[in-house]
C-alpha cells in the first residue's frame, strides 16, 4: 500500500529517533558506538557498534507493536546487513578477528527498547 509525503517523513522521523534511543541505550550499555546509518553499495545497517572483542551489527526497528517490529526485519533487510558487515570487515581490516553479530533493537511507545542479541547470523543465508 502506497504512502503518502506525510505517512513517509513521520516514519523517516520515527525511525531517526528509534536509532537515537537505541544509541544512547546501547552507550549505557558499555558499547562503543563505530558508526550510525552505515551505507555501502551492497547494502546498509542502522548501528555498527563494539564491546570488547565483539562487533554488532543492528538494525532498529520503531514500532508499536513488539511482533510488528520483530517482523518489520525481513530477510531481505537480514541480508542487506550482512553485505554491509562484510563490506566494513573488508574495508577496516582492524576487526577482521573480532566476533561479529547480528542484533535487532525494537524501539516501542514510552522508550522500551528491546534488545535481541544474535538475532540472526550470516549462516542462515
Amino acid at each position: 500500500m502506497p504512502r503518502d509525503a506525510a505517512s513517509r517523513k513521520k516514519a523517516y522521523s520515527r525511525g531517526r529517533k528509534g536509532e537515537f534511543l537505541a544509541a544512547f541505550y546501547l552507550r549505557l550499555k558499555g558499547y562503543q558506538i563505530l558508526t550510525r546509518r552505515y551505507k555501502t553499495p551492497v547494502g546498509e545497517v542502522d548501528l555498527i557498534v563494539r564491546k570488547k572483542n565483539t562487533i554488532a551489527f543492528i538494525e532498529v526497528k520503531a514500532r508499536e507493536k513488539y511482533q510488528d517490529g520483530v517482523e518489520a526485519v525481513t530477510y531481505r533487510q537480514k541480508m542487506r546487513c550482512v553485505r554491509a558487515a562484510k563490506y566494513f570487515i573488508a574495508t577496516r581490516p582492524e576487526f577482521s578477528e573480532f566476533d561479529l553479530r547480528f542484533d535487532a533493537i525494537i524501539v516501542l511507545p514510552g522508550i522500551s527498547l528491546k534488545h535481541l542479541k544474535a538475532a540472526w547470523g550470516e549462516d542462515n543465508f
